[in-house]
């Protein structure tokens, strides 16, 4: 993953932090797994957390799509998996935006912002994104990130990023939402970073709440690192299939927390300024000051 690439410039000066807080949230954290429907008290939740100077990374497309299909069908679609997830995250994505617009303060303008792999692996299109970025706050917009699924199979992704690989250099995928919301954090070099699922954090034992690990930190990048690896020895199991899991969010965690981002994984039901205060429980992963 090319962290450490994202020295991004515009014009003449580095880029300072324009936004305060990118927020992540999980497909799991959106929906209601018991009664197959969308939780509806996540999205005004978040929805009413949500603000100009913030940015939202959201999955959920396909669990959405495959919930709206099996509602409107009575039966889940068959056939190739690859297939069968870019047509529940086609389906979902609409349905997706139309709940946030439903829950988000109606002064704000949301703008969904569809990215790929090759987005950010160009230096051009990279910079295309992080104009249309840096232009939202001002404009009293929110904009409301996603992978691109419907149109990128991984059998065409691995061969692309295969290519732009060759000679060695680094390239990121972000078909994982939490890496996105990793190079984005990045990208805008956000002061903060949340990543909303369905567990408060990190655990020793994710069968005993008392194993939570509140702070992850380290006195330099490097001290910082080799602690999030003994962390991640400790991460097994995902919360759905294709999804990976706990360990994937440290490890994307890591690249925005040595640039000095402080992040946080806690509970989606959790409001985000008490993650933020330290009034609700998450696992805080940062650099010492």
């Amino acid at each position: 993953m090319v962290y450490n690439t994202f020295e991004i410039i515009l014009g003449a000066k580095k880029l300072k932090s324009i936004y305060d807080i990118v927020v992540k949230i999980g497909s799991m954290a959106l929906i209601r797994p018991e009664d197959g429907d969308i939780d509806y008290n996540i999205f005004s939740r978040l929805g009413s957390d949500l603000r100009p100077g913030m940015l939202l990374v959201s999955s959920g497309a396909t669990e959405i799509g495959r919930i709206d299909y099996q509602k409107r069908c009575g039966k889940e679609l068959k056939g190739d998996d690859e297939d069968i997830k870019t047509d529940y995250a086609a389906q979902g994505q609409s349905i997706l935006m139309q709940t946030y617009r439903q829950y988000i303060n109606p002064a704000y303008s949301l703008r969904q912002v569809l990215v790929e792999h090759s987005h950010f692996n160009d230096a051009e299109k990279r910079e295309h994104i992080l104009k249309l970025l840096l232009r939202a706050p001002a404009q009293n917009a929110i904009p409301i990130i996603n992978y691109n699924d419907p149109v990128s199979s991984e059998e065409n992704r691995k061969m692309e990023l295969k290519k732009i690989g060759n000679g060695g250099r680094e390239v990121v995928e972000c078909v994982d939402n939490d890496e996105t919301a990793a190079v984005v954090a990045m990208l805008v070099r956000a002061k903060t970073l949340v990543i909303l699922t369905s567990l408060d954090g990190i655990y020793k034992d994710r069968g005993d709440a008392s194993t939570l690990i509140h702070d992850i930190s380290g006195h330099t990048p490097k001290e910082l690192e080799q602690n999030v690896a003994r962390i991640i020895d400790y991460c097994t199991g995902a919360s759905r299939a294709g999804a990976n899991g706990a360990g994937a969010k440290l490890k994307y965690s890591l690249g925005p927390a040595k640039k000095g981002t402080h992040v946080y994984i806690a509970k989606a039901s959790s409001r985000v300024g008490d993650i933020i205060s330290g009034k609700a429980n998450s696992t805080h992963i940062y650099i010492q000051e």
